[in-house]
C-alpha cells in the first residue's frame, strides 16, 4: 500500500498556515479535482478523496495538534476510535459547501430561485456590405433575417389555449433534485437539473398545436438598420430587442448587425482620411496645372504648382469621411504620380531633344544629390 502523502503538502500550504489559508486550499484543490468536473477520471477521484481527507484534519484543531505531533498515526482510525481521518459517516450537501466557497454554480449546481428566474433570449448576428460611399455618410438597409418568434397562437407558453404548464411533480418546481450518494467518506449530497423538466420546473401537458410547446416558432424577418456615417468594416450596431425571445417572461436578445465595406475604384481609407492616388503628365507636373480630382463630394479644381515631384501629396480639407460621433470630417489625401509617355511621335520626341539641348548639363536637385551620393560611395 502507498504511503500517504503530508496533509499540508496535497494541500499545497505550509505547517504554519491560518485558518482561512487552508479554506482557501481546500476549496482550490476540491474544485480542481471534483467528479463533476473529471467525469471517468480514477486519478482525479483519488486525489479528490485524498484532499477531503487532508481538510477534514487540518481544519480541526484537535486532529491538527495530534497530525502535528505524531502525523498520520495521531489521526489514525483505529488508534482513536474511528474519530481520524474521514468524515464519520456524516451526512452533508457538498453542493452547499460548494455554493459558499464558489458562489453557487459548482457542478451544474444553481439555485432553484435562479434557475426558475426570467432569462434574456440569444443574441443575433448579421453581416451586412456597404458600398464605400455608403460607410461614410450613412444609409439606411432593409435586412432580411429567419429567427425564432414567440408564439403568438399560446403567447409562449408553449401550452394549448385554455390550458396551461404544469408543475413539476419531480422537483416541485425548482428546476433541480437532489441526489444521495454513499462514498468512504460519508454520504454526499449534490444538486442537479431535473431530467423530467429539464430544469424548467413545469411540465407542458397539452401542447399548442402550432408551436408543439416550445413557446416559439421560426418566422422570416424584415428589419430596417440606420447605418450611421463614418462607420468602418469590423464595426457592429446593436438592435436592443430584435435578437430571439428570452425564458420565462425574459426580455428578447439584441441583433447585432456588423458592416463589411467594399473597395473603391479611387478611394482607400486610413480612419477618418481618404486616400487617392492622381496620375499627371510630365507637362502638367513641369509646367502647373489646374485639375480635377476626384472627391467623395464629387469633383473638384485644383491648381498643381509647376515643379511638382511624382509622389507630391497634396492635401484636401474637410474631404474626408465624416467623424462616426460628432461633428466635422476628416481630410482627402492625394498623392500624385507623374505618368511619363510611352509612345511618341517625331514631332514629341523633337520637342523633347530640343528641351533636352536646351537644358544642357543643367542638374536638378534630386539628380544633385544622388551624384554626390555616387561619388562618396566609388569616389571621383
Amino acid at each position: 500500500m502507498a504511503e500517504k502523502r503530508d496533509y499540508y503538502e496535497v494541500l499545497g500550504i505550509s505547517k504554519g498556515a491560518s485558518e482561512a489559508e487552508i479554506k482557501k486550499a481546500f476549496r482550490q484543490q476540491a474544485k480542481k479535482f471534483h467528479p463533476d468536473v473529471n467525469s471517468g477520471d480514477k486519478g482525479a477521484e483519488a486525489k479528490f478523496k485524498e484532499v477531503n481527507e487532508a481538510y477534514d484534519v487540518l481544519s480541526d484543531s484537535q486532529k491538527r495538534s495530534r497530525y502535528d505531533q505524531m502525523g498520520h498515526a495521531g489521526v489514525d482510525p483505529n488508534a482513536y476510535g474511528g474519530g481520524g481521518a474521514g468524515f464519520g459517516g456524516v451526512d452533508f450537501d457538498l453542493g452547499d459547501i460548494f455554493d459558499s466557497f464558489f458562489g453557487g454554480g459548482f457542478g451544474g449546481r444553481s439555485s432553484g430561485r435562479a434557475r426558475n428566474a426570467p432569462q434574456k433570449g440569444p443574441d443575433l448576428r448579421y453581416n451586412v456590405e456597404l458600398a464605400f460611399e455608403e460607410a461614410a455618410f450613412g444609409v439606411e438597409k432593409e435586412i432580411h433575417l429567419n429567427r425564432n418568434e414567440k408564439c403568438t397562437t399560446c403567447g409562449g407558453t408553449g401550452a394549448r389555449d385554455g390550458s396551461a404548464p404544469t408543475t413539476c411533480s419531480a422537483c416541485g418546481g425548482s428546476g433541480q433534485v437532489q441526489v444521495r450518494q454513499n462514498t468512504p467518506f460519508g454520504q454526499f449530497s449534490t444538486v442537479r437539473t431535473c431530467e423530467t423538466c429539464h430544469g424548467e420546473g413545469k411540465i407542458v401537458t397539452n401542447p399548442c398545436a402550432q408551436c408543439g410547446g416550445g413557446g416559439k416558432i421560426k418566422k422570416s424577418a424584415r428589419i430596417k438598420v440606420k447605418i450611421p456615417g463614418g462607420i468602418d468594416s469590423g464595426q457592429s450596431i446593436s438592435l436592443r430587442g430584435e435578437g430571439e425571445p428570452g425564458a420565462r417572461g425574459g426580455p428578447n436578445g439584441d441583433l447585432y448587425v456588423t458592416v463589411r465595406v467594399k473597395r473603391h475604384a479611387l478611394f482607400s481609407r486610413d480612419g477618418v482620411d481618404v486616400i487617392c492616388e492622381m496620375p499627371i503628365t510630365f507637362a502638367q507636373a513641369a509646367l502647373g496645372s489646374e485639375v480635377e480630382v476626384p472627391t467623395l463630394d464629387g469633383k473638384v479644381k485644383y491648381q498643381i504648382p509647376e515643379g511638382t515631384q511624382t509622389g507630391t501629396v497634396f492635401r484636401l480639407k474637410n474631404k474626408g469621411i465624416p467623424y462616426l460621433r460628432g461633428n466635422g470630417r476628416g481630410d482627402q489625401f492625394v498623392k500624385t504620380t507623374i505618368e511619363v509617355p510611352k509612345r511618341l511621335n517625331e514631332k514629341q520626341k523633337r520637342i523633347l531633344r530640343d528641351f533636352a539641348d536646351v537644358s544642357g548639363d543643367e542638374v536638378h536637385d534630386q539628380r544633385r544629390g544622388f551624384f554626390d551620393k555616387m561619388r562618396q560611395s566609388f569616389g571621383k
